[in-house]
Parts: structure tokens; C-alpha cells; sequence
């Protein structure tokens, strides 16, 4: 005698039939789809549980590859929040205008629109709450922010979100270059081109802003490649622009580079402030090829940095996690090595 055949595996539409609705309504409210109620999507979602209702994932991968084929309907819009005091500001950096590129383009594929939203400090946060919900958004990217956000009296747990970053003190997943792997790749390339005295050049809130992991993969490197003799002390920039280039000339008299690897565009003027060739007297390499003002150095691949934070946010979306996470998930994007003038090869001496 055959074995008896198992269950068959429950579908949308056995869940329609037992609550006497339409399998699309079945399917919209297992999305939560806004086009259900509240009280419909908990009834679906309590009898799918009941009856044992498990999505197919050959039948998910096959509408997948359909909807793949086609242009993305659009259903509505992922915010990006702009807190910056001078908001045109912030896309003036060029990472992070590739952030919005990126984002942007992942947007349109998954059928959302990235709409940007300025909403000046002091004003209310509630306001803004009403309006994103008013324009039906339900995930929101948050950019860096130099002088972080203040938003007191927004819920975050109506929203999915993912942050760029950690310049905003917000308990969020984040997105963002895998920092520490952009300057240690520097300094292996430094290395790699003949230089053994590199330093690391940066500014304090910079470090503060990334936590400073760039400083973090500078050291590693320097502990794993360099003899003892051969270490030198960072240079961290304060807060005060006019004392830089006494601050830099004192350091670098006193530990003799022959390469740097920085974080800070104004570098360049700097040392050629103090009447030194670059690269001829000191070879330099910047940590963001797109802002850094050297052609030499890390791409942080940022417009890929802006496309993983959508599908990250999207999948969000998609299994109703919202509002601030019990574990933050942090995604590194892994940068790559851009050669230029400012670093050329050299010769090491018995080599």
C-alpha cells in the first residue's frame, strides 16, 4: 500500500476561503500593503499562522525574476533626511552625493522614489512625522551629518531606517565603507610603492564622526608592516583651522615622513603652504579619492555604499521592522585602491 501523500502546503487562497475574502486581499495584507486595514492585516496574518501558511520560496524567486523583467511600478517614497544648517551642503560632498545617486537608482529598480526632505533644526518634529506619513513613507535613509540631527519628538518606530555612517547618534542598522580596510589599504599600497615612514594626518571631529576606525585600520597596518623604529604618532588637527599648518610643520620635523595618508582635503595647501614638492618632498595618499583633493589614495565606493542602504531598508520594509533595533546590523561595502601622481613608486634603498 502507497504511503498516504502529505498535507498539501496551505496557500493564499485557503486563507481567503476560511475568512470569505479574495486571495489578492490575502496577499496585500501579508505585505502590509496600507491598502489593508490594520484590523484585516492581524485577522490575515493570525489565520495564516493557524492554518500554517509558509510563503513558497520557489514560487517568491520565480515572481522575483518576473518583476525583474519589467519596469518597477511605483509605489512610494523613501525619505532622506536633511538636518544640515546649509542643506545644499551636505550633497556638496561628493561621497555623499554619490550616497543619493546610488540610493536613488536602487530606489527606482524596487519601485520607491527617494524624495529628500529638509527640515531645519528646532522645528517640530512631530510636523515632520505628519507629513512623511501624510506621503505614505515608510523607510527613511539618514545621511552623515557634521553637526548630528535633532529631532526630539519624532517617533522612529513608525519608520524602517538606515543610517550612513555613525556621525548620527541614532540606534540604527547602517551602511556605510568599511573604513578601517580604506586606510590600511593605504598604507599597504604606500608600502607596496617604497615609501617606510608614512604617517596618518586627520582632524579630531572627523575621528569622532567615524569613531575613528580610518585611525584604527592606519595602526593596524603600521603594527603588522613596520619595525618599531619605524612608527609614528598620528597627527590629529583641533578645532582651531589657523593653528594647522604650525601644528603640522612641528610634527613633521619631528617624525620625518616620507609618505602621509590623510583624511583632510586641506592638506594639500597646507603642506604646500610650508614650501614643500608634492609628491617630490612627501608623497601623499587620501582616504576618499572623491573629496580628499589628492588623486591618489581609497575609493570608498559609495554610489554601491548607496545602493546595498535601499535594499537594506527595502527588506526592512518588506518584514515590517520598524523603529529602532534591539541589534544593529553594520554592513561594511569594501572600498578599492585608485593609483595617481601624488604617490608615485620609489626605489627602497637596498632593493
Amino acid at each position: 500500500m502507497d504511503n498516504p501523500s502529505p498535507n498539501p502546503r496551505p496557500s493564499l487562497r485557503d486563507i481567503a476561503l476560511a475568512l470569505g475574502i479574495s486571495h489578492v486581499a490575502v496577499s496585500l495584507a501579508l505585505r502590509d500593503s496600507p491598502r489593508v486595514s490594520v484590523a484585516r492585516r492581524a485577522e490575515v496574518k493570525a489565520m495564516a499562522d493557524k492554518l500554517g501558511y509558509r510563503p513558497d520560496p520557489m514560487l517568491a524567486s520565480l515572481v522575483a525574476y518576473r518583476q525583474s523583467k519589467r519596469p518597477a511600478e511605483i509605489r512610494s517614497c523613501l525619505g532622506w533626511i536633511n538636518q544640515w544648517e546649509q542643506p545644499e551642503a551636505l550633497r556638496s560632498y561628493k561621497e555623499f552625493d554619490h550616497y543619493w545617486l546610488g540610493a536613488s537608482e536602487a530606489a527606482e529598480k524596487l519601485g520607491y522614489r527617494l524624495e529628500e526632505f529638509r527640515w531645519p533644526k528646532g522645528k517640530s518634529g512631530k510636523r515632520l512625522q505628519t507629513i512623511l506619513q501624510t506621503r505614505g513613507v515608510r523607510g527613511l535613509l539618514i545621511p552623515p551629518h557634521r553637526d548630528g540631527m535633532e529631532l526630539a519628538d519624532f517617533d522612529w518606530n513608525q519608520f524602517s531606517l538606515v543610517r550612513f555612517g555613525a556621525s548620527v547618534a541614532l540606534r540604527a542598522h547602517t551602511v556605510t565603507s568599511d573604513q578601517a580596510h580604506c586606510s590600511r589599504l593605504a598604507y599597504e599600497k604606500a608600502h607596496e610603492l617604497g615609501y617606510r615612514r608614512i604617517g596618518y594626518v586627520s582632524d579630531e571631529r572627523f575621528e569622532k564622526n567615524t569613531r575613528g576606525h580610518f585611525r584604527e585600520g592606519y595602526l593596524n597596518a603600521q603594527e603588522e608592516l613596520a619595525p618599531r623604529r619605524q612608527h609614528l604618532d598620528t597627527l590629529m588637527f583641533g578645532a582651531n583651522p589657523r593653528a594647522q599648518q604650525a601644528e603640522l610643520l612641528t610634527w613633521l620635523q619631528r617624525q620625518k615622513p616620507d609618505a602621509l595618508i590623510t583624511t583632510t582635503p586641506p592638506l594639500r595647501s597646507l603642506v604646500i603652504g610650508l614650501g614643500l614638492r608634492i609628491p617630490e618632498d612627501i608623497a601623499v595618499a587620501t582616504t576618499s579619492v572623491l573629496d580628499g583633493n589628492f588623486d591618489t589614495g581609497s575609493d570608498q565606493n559609495s554610489h554601491e555604499i548607496g545602493r546595498v542602504a535601499v535594499s537594506t531598508l527595502a527588506s526592512l520594509i518588506l518584514e515590517n521592522q520598524r523603529g529602532l533595533p534591539v541589534y544593529q546590523r553594520r554592513i561594511l561595502v569594501e572600498g578599492r585602491w585608485v593609483d595617481g601622481a601624488s604617490m608615485p613608486g620609489r626605489r627602497v634603498a637596498g632593493v
